[in-house]
This record gives structure tokens, sequence and C-alpha cells, in this order.
């Protein structure tokens, strides 16, 4: 299947942010999660994820330098967001795709990764299945235009120091991981997307 069909797909299938929180709160009540293993574990993320998507979701601002920029942008795209309810680096990150989003006029569509493995399959990270993987799409051709993903900038560096340092992510880094996206407040990820916003216009 070509690359255009199976974004078209998937696309036809997503849900709004909103639908996303949703979802996300509804997991949380039943204790559950989303994705094709369903686990203790992988519940307790999704609650806590749920508890940092909605402080995120109050708290975070666009900085006053990249306002402009967003107000008046113009390309005829879309973003196209793979994620979990488990995962934490999206539940970092999300909040913060939405804002840029929503104040760049930028349709956001999100999808999840166990329901979509062709889309997920053209989007690998070092040949994993890693997210939030955001693709913006370009409307008119139906095509990625650039991709964005898992993390942002700062926080891949800390884990590919991590992983020549010691083979592995310990459950110690993960939890320093959460607390440097906790002091960051979605700054990088902010400059990030900025970044590859204006690389489009």
């Amino acid at each position: 299947m070509e690359l255009q069909q199976i974004i078209k797909d998937a696309a036809d299938k997503s849900i709004s942010y909103e639908q996303y929180r949703a979802f996300v709160e509804a997991h949380t009540v039943n204790g559950t999660n989303s994705g094709s293993e369903v686990t203790e574990a992988l519940a307790e993320y999704t609650k806590l994820n749920n508890q940092r998507m909605k402080r995120l979701d109050k708290t975070l601002k666009i900085l006053p330098e990249n306002q402009e920029l967003l107000n008046s942008f113009d390309k005829d795209v879309y973003f196209l967001i793979i994620t979990e309810s488990w995962c934490g680096d999206a539940a970092q990150t999300m909040p913060m795709m939405n804002k840029v989003a929503q104040t760049a006029g930028v349709d956001f569509k999100v999808v999840l990764r166990d329901e979509n493995p062709l889309l997920m399959d053209q989007f690998l990270t070092n040949g994993g299945r890693a997210i939030a993987k955001l693709i913006l799409v370009d409307k008119n051709t139906g095509l990625p235009v650039t991709t964005w993903g898992p993390r942002p900038t700062k926080a891949t560096q800390l884990v590919a120091d991590e992983k020549a340092a010691k083979g592995a992510l310990s459950p110690e880094f993960k939890q320093e991981l959460q607390n440097w996206y906790n002091k960051d407040k979605g700054k990088d990820t902010e400059n990030d997307l900025i970044n590859m916003l204006r690389e489009v216009l």
C-alpha cells in the first residue's frame, strides 16, 4: 500500500485532542489502558499520564516570541500524532503539541499505535515503534512534510547518553527523565515544533 493511502486511512479514523483526553480519562476511571497489551503497570502509567496532561493543559503557555510566527502560520498542513495512553513521553509532549497546533490554526489528529501498525512502521525511530510521533502532513498531497518525536531534543540527548553509558534505561533514569520534563515545562518541545514549522514556511 502506498504511503499516501496509509496516512489517509489512519487520518480518516483519527480523533481530536479533546476526544483523546476524554479517552485517556475513561481508561483512568476504568483502571485500564489503550494498546494491545493491558496490564496493571500500563494502567497505572495511564492514570499518571492523565494527571500530567490535565496539569499541562491548564498551565502551558506559548512563549511570546513564538506567538507571532504561529499566528501568521498559513501552510496547508495538519498534525497526525501516533500515541498510546500509557506513554510517559507522549503525556509530557502532547499538551504542548496541541497548544502549538491551536495557536497556528493547524488540525490535530490522534491515532493509536497498536491499531495502526502499517502507519507506525513507516515512521520508526532507530528501528523501534517509539511514540509519541508527530507527522506533519501536507493536506494537498497527503504526504509527510517532516516528522518529530518521540522526545524533544534535550530529552533525546539525555536518553542517548544514558543508553551509551549503561546500555538500557533504568526505572531510576525514567523517573529522572520525568523530573526533567516537569522542570522544562514544555519549552524544549515548543522550540522543536517552532523550528519544524519555520522550516516549512
